[in-house]
């Protein structure tokens, strides 16, 4: 992947049937007052307008102006802007949309004046906004998904914490299967969800991807052995073979004890205090792995500033600000995400939430996923296949040649793309 802009035809001409959004992204300049333009989404576009006073006031010359997008339309509003060159400033984007946004020569590097905020950083995290040697992003919150558990059934299980490798873990889930019955289960795997296999999937040493990210890495014994242990939850009846379209909701089967191990991220924290019982007893817990806790995809969203802004100066001192660990811990309290700066969890709100405490082991163990544009769709194809396995149709071993030969196919243009650069 080379970090150059390319022509704006070409990339048009990938972004074909992109639909216009009529969101104007072009800041401006007013009675001496730059202003700037900024896209948020869901619930950090509801927080981030209560930080900007104490921005605006520190930057007198500065107006904010911010644009709530929703999650699942945002995508593509962005790639449609980009194509209409009508940009914001700088937005919010999820982190696994970084590599995309870089390959088609959006978005800025991180200038020399901004290098403090490549300190105070979770290594995995800041791994995922570097694109070809250069960061291109900041990022502005994380999250990653580890366990959520029934504390009170485990305990009845005889165990007081959760075991830290596959094998100790399985026990103990045996061991709750045992007490709930024959019609409950001890975890929550829903079959469209790609998230838990990856997670087990990043375990091993070998990456996902190889030959310089262009063909699937999925067949290395490593994550063969994932794809095996994964498919044991369900023969062994220690899950339901279900989707998450054919569980109720999470939080009244969790509380009810039709399982008691679930995978999630931080919002689960707020939803969870909401809605279940102050009797029902849960924690959260770092991820087995094969023979200790182990890794995790990091997440969250990142913070860029967009090539076409004529304010890069103005838009990097709000990302600055916004990075702030102070300000972060106070994002931490308006929304529940988590500070990306590792120095703001020692802020009280973050540090006494003892629900919290095991994401911040998590997100140090966290490993970076494959940081190419095709690697959503990938994982959607590793999804599909690894339900066809649960449900009898391959084995481990021919599960992974499939997905090997699903993201091949994916991504032959990328293939393309660098022995073109060789020749």
């Amino acid at each position: 992947m080379t970090f150059s802009r390319p022509d704006r035809r070409a990339a048009l001409g990938l972004l074909a049937g992109a639909v216009t959004t009529g969101l104007a992204g072009c800041g401006r300049r007013e009675d001496g007052v730059t202003r700037l333009t900024f896209w948020a989404m869901g619930n950090e576009a509801a927080g981030v307008p209560q930080l900007l006073p104490e921005f605006e006031r520190l930057n007198p010359g500065i107006r904010v102006d911010v644009q709530a997008l929703p999650w699942t339309a945002a995508h593509q509003k962005l790639l449609t802007a980009y194509a209409g060159d009508s940009l914001p400033d700088l937005s919010q984007v999820g982190n696994t949309w970084v590599a995309e946004m870089a390959a088609i020569g959006a978005i800025s590097a991180l200038p020399a004046f901004a290098s403090d905020l490549l300190t105070d950083q979770f290594p995995a995290v800041l791994e995922t906004n570097r694109i070809d040697g250069r960061v291109v992003g900041v990022p502005w919150y994380v999250d990653t998904r580890l366990l959520f558990y029934r504390s009170d059934l485990l305990a009845q299980a005889g165990y007081q914490s959760v075991p830290p490798t596959w094998a100790g873990w399985k026990q103990a889930l045996h061991a709750i299967k045992r007490r709930v019955g024959e019609d409950r289960y001890a975890v929550l795997l829903p079959l469209n969800e790609f998230e838990q296999l990856l997670t087990f999937g990043l375990q091993g040493d070998a990456p996902l991807l190889r030959d310089q990210d262009t063909r699937g890495n999925f067949s290395s014994p490593s994550f063969v052995a994932a794809l095996a242990f994964y498919r044991s939850l369900f023969d062994e009846g220690l899950a339901p073979v279900a989707s998450a379209a054919q569980v109720a909701n999470v939080w009244t089967e969790f509380e009810r004890g039709w399982f008691s191990f679930y995978f999630s991220g931080p919002w689960t924290i707020g939803d969870f205090r909401n809605r279940l019982r102050p009797e029902t007893r849960w924690m959260t817990s770092g991820v087995p792995g094969p023979d200790g806790l182990g890794a995790s995809a990091p997440g969250g969203s990142s913070l860029v500033v967009y090539r076409s802004s004529p304010r890069q100066e103005a838009a990097w001192k709000l990302v600055r600000h916004l990075s702030d660990p102070a300000v972060q811990a106070r994002f931490n309290v308006l929304t529940g995400d988590l500070p990306a700066r590792p120095s703001a969890w020692s802020a009280p709100a973050v540090a006494n939430d003892h629900y919290i405490a095991a994401f911040q082991g998590q997100l140090a163990r966290a490993e970076a996923v494959p940081k190419v544009p095709e690697w959503e769709r990938i994982v959607t194809e590793m999804q599909i296949v690894a339900e066809r396995m649960v449900r009898g149709d391959y084995t481990p071993e021919t599960a992974a040649a499939e997905i090997d030969r699903r993201a091949d196919r994916l991504l032959e243009k990328r293939r393309w793309m660098l022995e073109r650069g060789r020749a």
